[in-house]
């Protein structure tokens, strides 16, 4: 489908993602609830058809909430959904939490999802990487796909985050604007060991920030400390008197001994900024 209102450039990845889907036949989408998935789920359900398979991770290191999301999602599309229950002991090396822990997480992850597609006759198995997510950051992640050969239409299309927003606002798609998301283990720096508590601590901390009308944050586990983003602009309201108490009685109620505000505001990835890259 493509909007009139989209300028060309746009217009023409559009198309482009089209033909790549239509030319997988049969399909299993790696369904989060993001952005980005819920708008590869729309398209594809609409080309298609029956021929798509979502599946759905289930794990403590996954935000409980996309999870209900991607529920949601395929019931509403109308699309056959799996949804897989992984622990994070399953998972071997991944709770010591190495750096390249989402090297041995997407590699345990999508090597379940192609025996899937296996077992139910699905030819290929996708994902919504898109182009940002190769050009920025630390990503290991991304060569446990290449390696597994996991088709990545979004980033083949050459479709970046900001225009994967522009056509779901297009199509009406609720979310559309959301904050992006990343797996909660990647709240605690590399080398500190992995495990339900403190990912616990981060998805309510998180929780109680986003309830309050901070979007866009995230909650660094250090330990004793929790160190706070959000984007610059909110920082002065976070430390305002009268709901800075209600933060730091919430996050000792959590477990933390010490509650912190990073004045560098929030940015991607900085527990990456320890690497030697």
């Amino acid at each position: 489908m493509t909007s009139r209102n989209i300028q060309f450039p746009l217009d023409k990845k559009l198309a482009a993602l089209e033909e790549i889907i239509r030319g997988y036949g049969r399909v299993v989408l790696a369904l989060s609830g993001g952005v980005d998935s819920t708008y590869l789920l729309v398209v594809a359900r609409e080309l298609l058809g029956g021929n798509l398979l979502a599946v759905t991770v289930e794990a403590s290191f996954m935000p409980a909430r996309e999870i209900e999301e991607a529920k949601g999602l395929a019931g509403r599309y109308r699309v056959e959904h799996q949804v897989v229950a992984v622990d994070e002991s399953e998972i071997e090396g991944f709770t010591a939490n190495p750096p390249d822990r989402c090297y041995i997480c997407k590699k345990f992850i999508f090597t379940r999802l192609l025996e899937i597609a296996r077992e139910r006759g699905y030819h290929w198995v996708m994902d919504a990487t898109n182009r940002d997510d190769v050009a920025n950051d630390y990503r290991p992640g991304i060569r446990a796909l290449r390696e597994l050969k996991i088709v990545s239409p979004l980033r083949e299309a050459g479709l970046g985050k900001e225009e994967i927003r522009a056509l779901s606002r297009e199509r009406g798609l609720e979310g559309w604007d959301r904050a992006a998301s990343a797996c909660l283990a990647s709240r605690i720096p590399y080398g500190q060991v992995i495990n339900r508590e403190k990912l616990e601590q981060v998805q309510e901390g998180e929780l109680f920030l986003s309830g309050a009308g901070f979007t866009g944050c995230r909650v660094r586990h250090h330990g004793e400390v929790a160190r706070i983003e959000v984007p610059p602009g909110r920082i002065r309201d976070l430390v305002e008197d009268r709901f800075r108490s209600k933060l730091v009685e919430r996050f000792k109620s959590l477990g933390f001994r010490y509650v912190c505000v990073d004045a560098e505001g929030y940015r991607t990835g900085s527990l990456n900024e320890s690497l030697d890259l």
